[in-house]
């Protein structure tokens, strides 16, 4: 159901008469007051201020209690980013040409602009500085994986600076000049500089003098101002995300760049290659014997990372903390890029690793980390919020992974099964969709965030609240980024870039609307029974 005002003050902790009864917080700034919307009703369409979103009280699991206004007590309050994708646009090793058959992961318009447009999510948390509903400030921000796009070191040195501050250059290869796909007079895919036509203009994307040479500017991120935590995803230790390492490393580093192949069944073998393993060899045989090449200048910073080298920097860049930012020395071979943390008094937070090192995007759950996973949960009397990439519904690939090849995997399904096991567990929060869904579990919510790099280019706040009547509450809020919802074709400031990249994320010709999510996996107050 929809929130007026009345409920909203209750919700947050004012009863009618106006006395607080826990903090009260603020809807400004975030999708409670207002929230992107399009103008007009086709072709390409920039964006403006519009309405903004309900809280919808999902009961599926407890009934909302008429008097738990008056008795509520904040545990916590957190922000989730997820599927930052931060990106080199210009690494040989990408495959923007497949994007015709598998749609934005391969290509999207605004990847030039991935460092500036989580940069700006950066900037909203920090304004923010607590929950809507409680007033609580967090205690923490997670991000839930994919914080790269092709594991590169350059990606991850660009995305721990975007979360502990610093400043970014973010290009690679030739410092003065562009080398993407994006001005290789390439018609499959948008060339902003200039006028020529191309498959991006003819659905409306407009001619940008300068966008690329200005995209790869240093800027500075002011980094949180909140401790914040790391889960893995499959970007951060697959070859985009799908394809296992070792095959194709020596072209990361490399000065040719495929931009396309002769034919079209030559594309839809590659393509295949990224969700079918049958394909793999066939399709390594044409990346490194065939293909349309643009030669770049050479980087040695694009060279792929491992679990244990992207467990090492977080150890080694600290910014506003934890140091190693969850992950500790136990961490650093890479084999079990798995932890627990406190979250606040009483509440537990768990990040999993479900990545698989056998490839493809989607993941599992070893033996021996769900075996560890099942002893934490069994020694804990506090409640526990459990995070990870993948979603119950993206766990099953069950291909050995090498870490523990002997170890048996295990798929989304009994994973909730055990989380089921324990009533403490109020929570499993993830990523890997790109988009906002929110699901029951009989015991817990799951709880879906889009991606960064996708629109609706969400974060979101999740506030836990004791009710004090046998039911808690987890409000959800969703957040989007400190830049203007327009901005001119040559405003090319920090927040302008940040507009931009929304703007052509909502136009991209592989827009996913549903990622959006309907009224009840966005703006929410999910109920549980406190057992």
């Amino acid at each position: 159901m929809g929130f007026n005002r009345r409920q909203f003050l209750q919700a947050v902790g004012v009863g009618i008469s106006g006395v607080p009864l826990i903090a009260a917080g603020s809807t400004t700034g975030t999708t409670l007051e207002v929230a992107a919307t399009p103008i007009g009703s086709t072709g390409y369409r920039r964006l403006q201020a519009g309405p903004g979103w309900p809280l919808v009280v999902r009961t599926d699991l407890a009934n909302a209690l008429p008097k738990r206004e008056t008795t509520r007590t904040a545990l916590a309050a957190f922000v989730q980013f997820s599927d930052m994708h931060i990106c080199d646009a210009q690494s040989p090793m990408r495959f923007e040409y497949v994007h015709p058959y598998i749609g934005s992961g391969a290509h999207r318009p605004h990847e030039t602009l991935t460092n500036q447009a989580s940069t700006a999510l950066v900037r909203k948390v920090n304004q923010l500085k607590q929950g809507p509903f409680t007033g609580r400030g967090f205690d923490f921000l997670m991000t839930t994986g994919d914080n790269t796009d092709n594991h590169e070191t350059v990606e991850l040195e660009w995305f721990l600076k975007v979360l502990n501050g610093g400043t970014i250059t973010p290009n690679t290869g030739d410092p003065a000049r562009f080398e993407g796909v994006q001005n290789a007079s390439l018609a499959q895919y948008w060339q902003p500089e200039t006028t020529a036509k191309d498959d991006y203009k003819a659905k409306g994307f407009p001619y940008v003098p300068d966008l690329l040479h200005k995209a790869i500017q240093p800027f500075t991120s002011p980094g949180l101002n909140i401790p914040w935590y790391s889960t893995i995803g499959n970007h951060d230790d697959s070859v985009v995300g799908s394809l296992p390492d070792g095959l194709l490393d020596s072209l990361y580093t490399g000065r040719h760049k495929i931009v396309g192949f002769g034919t079209t069944t030559e594309t839809a073998k590659v393509a295949q290659a990224l969700h079918d393993p049958k394909y793999v060899p066939e399709a390594i045989g044409l990346i490194t014997t065939k293909g349309v090449v643009r030669t770049v200048t050479p980087d040695a910073r694009r060279a792929p990372f491992s679990t244990s080298q992207f467990v090492r920097a977080h150890l080694q860049n600290t910014g506003p903390g934890p140091v190693g930012h969850g992950y500790t020395s136990d961490n650093a071979d890479g084999k079990d890029v798995f932890y627990t943390f406190r979250i606040a008094p009483g509440v537990t937070g768990i990040s999993l690793d479900t990545t698989n090192l056998a490839g493809f995007a989607d993941g599992s759950i070893g033996w021996y980390q769900y075996r560890w996973l099942e002893d934490q949960l069994r020694r804990t009397s506090d409640f526990v919020i459990v995070f990870s990439h993948h979603t119950s519904r993206s766990m099953g690939n069950v291909l050995p992974d090498r870490r523990r090849p002997l170890d048996p995997r295990l798929t989304g399904d009994a994973l909730v099964r055990l989380l089921q096991k324990y009533p403490k567990v109020i929570a499993w929060v993830n990523g890997h969709t790109h988009r906002n869904e929110i699901t029951p579990h009989g015991t817990f919510w799951e709880i879906n965030t889009a991606a960064h790099v996708d629109y609706p280019q969400h974060a979101r706040i999740i506030e836990v609240v004791d009710n004090g009547d046998g039911t808690l509450s987890l409000f959800t809020t969703l957040i989007e980024p400190d830049a203007p919802y327009q901005a001119s074709y040559d405003d090319f400031s920090e927040r302008g870039l940040a507009s931009l990249a929304r703007e052509f994320q909502y136009n991209d010709v592989h827009l996913n609307s549903a990622r959006l999510g309907q009224p009840q996996d966005r703006n929410t107050e999910l109920l549980l029974t406190v057992r």
